[in-house]
């Protein structure tokens, strides 16, 4: 038979790796529940970068681009439109 002190130090060892396998699942589980909420961030702010530049192409009046499909930058000539030069401005600052 064990004696008693040995049986004292067996249980608190026990006692104290169980309270240390608890404290280290809550550790666990908090970093991943982190990293879930860090993750489903990065991907909403893509998706938002993503619609704001569609949403740019989509808007940009089609008479004010040129034949080459690109929007008249030259604020004399004749067919330029301040509202498209913006627009593009807003879907490169956007990318």
């Amino acid at each position: 038979m064990a004696s008693s002190g040995a049986n004292v130090l067996r249980y608190s060892a026990l006692g104290a790796g169980i309270f240390y396998g608890l404290y280290h699942q809550s550790a666990l589980k908090a970093r991943s529940k982190i990293n879930q909420i860090n993750a489903d961030y990065q991907h909403q702010s893509s998706l938002i970068q993503k619609a704001k530049a569609e949403w740019a192409k989509k808007t940009m009046p089609k008479e004010s681009k040129t034949e080459g499909g690109s929007v008249i930058t030259d604020p004399m000539d004749s067919k330029f439109d301040l509202e498209a030069y913006l627009t593009m401005k807003m879907a490169d600052e956007a990318k």
